[in-house]
């Protein structure tokens, strides 16, 4: 008798130990259901910050017009655009251009919002959606055809080579001393730039920060291009810059939050197109 009142309790301390350890164990799964997903979370960024981000600028090239990279300024008649605005508008009316720096992987669309947001592509690709890689944008204070005195163009320095990173390219003295033109591309124009500086600057709001309607300002800021008070600066010898010029600054950020990598040109030809 004694023997089955012992099985008995036995039992009943089993079972109630069963029952203390059943939130434990709810506990336990939801902490691993929770870790897995900020795990999840944390490759996702990580492989969009490292992989390239699936833009393919193919679709949006006319291949009736040549390479994109190498216009030519001597044919006797207007040439198709080497960029489909169609196509891309048709995807995006906020398209206003288009960037090619040779031997990059700069090849990109150039947004600029029609929302209230005026950094609206700092996050946001091509469709709209949200996307941490962003896009290639000017802010609405430029104007929409690179007309202006000074455009600036931002996008990210992307861990994965994309948007803005490869101008860090021009750091190496021997890329910028070779590499002195990029293009931008907008409906009925092929712009050539000569590329005349690449420094570091601080991180303040370039056309907040300069009347550049104001042509002595404008020589003033223009002066400082040419000479950057800056230890990383190259500077191509034998380019004018005047306030005559139009010119337009690349702009990206370093590991350091204070400062931004630009990379300027002055715009040297104006090829119409169809």
């Amino acid at each position: 008798m004694d023997g089955i009142l012992f099985i008995l309790l036995s039992r009943e301390v089993s079972e109630m130990e069963h029952v203390r350890q059943k939130p434990r164990r709810v506990l336990l799964w939801i902490l691993i259901v929770a870790l897995v997903l900020v795990a999840a979370g944390a490759g996702v960024f990580l492989l969009r910050e490292w992989l390239p981000n699936g833009f393919d600028a193919d679709p949006y090239k006319n291949p009736s017009s040549g390479s994109a990279a190498s216009p030519s300024s001597q044919e006797a008649t207007l040439r198709d655009n080497p960029i489909d605005f169609a196509a891309i508008r048709a995807d995006n009316e906020d398209v206003c251009g288009w960037i090619t720096v040779p031997d990059t992987q700069i090849d990109y669309p150039i947004l600029q919002s029609s929302r209230d947001n005026d950094d609206f592509y700092l996050d946001h690709n091509l469709k709209g959606n949200y996307d941490i890689n962003g896009s290639i944008y000017i802010q609405r204070i430029n104007s929409y055809d690179f007309s202006d005195p000074n455009t600036v163009i931002y996008g990210h320095n992307m861990r994965n080579g994309s948007m803005f990173q490869n101008l860090h390219h021009f750091r190496d003295h021997e890329f910028f001393l070779s590499h002195d033109t990029f293009y931008i591309y907008t409906p009925h124009h092929i712009l050539t730039y000569r590329i005349f500086a690449a420094y570091r600057y601080d991180n303040r709001l370039i056309l907040n920060s300069f009347d550049f309607s104001d042509k002595e300002e404008y020589q003033r800021y223009l002066d400082a291009c040419l000479n950057p008070a800056s230890m990383i600066r190259d500077v191509r010898e034998g380019v004018s810059v005047t306030t005559d010029d139009r010119i337009v600054t690349l702009s990206t950020c370093i590991n350091d939050a204070r400062y931004r990598y630009l990379v300027q040109g002055v715009l040297i030809d104006d090829e119409e197109t169809n």
